[in-house]
């Protein structure tokens, strides 16, 4: 199990995010994301538009994508 938080993955916030592997992290980040612009909090809009918009353009999703793994991989087992 690793962690990183919502700021580490573009978001504005110290939400704390811990799973296994990199994309069960990005998963929760997704998910955070939706629900606290769901509940309202406009911090949190332009990453998950940014979230949302990231496959419209692969090759910077993609990029996005690579170092996210690269970083979750760097991060010690709790």
């Amino acid at each position: 199990m690793k962690t990183m938080t919502c700021k580490q993955l573009g978001g504005p916030c110290d939400f704390v995010l811990r799973g296994d592997t990199a994309d069960a992290v990005i998963k929760l980040q997704d998910k955070h994301l939706k629900e606290m612009v769901a509940g309202g909090d406009e911090t949190h809009s332009s990453a998950l538009k940014e979230m949302k918009g990231r496959w419209k353009h692969p090759l910077s999703g993609m990029a996005w994508y690579r170092n996210t793994k690269r970083d979750f991989a760097g991060l010690p087992e709790e």
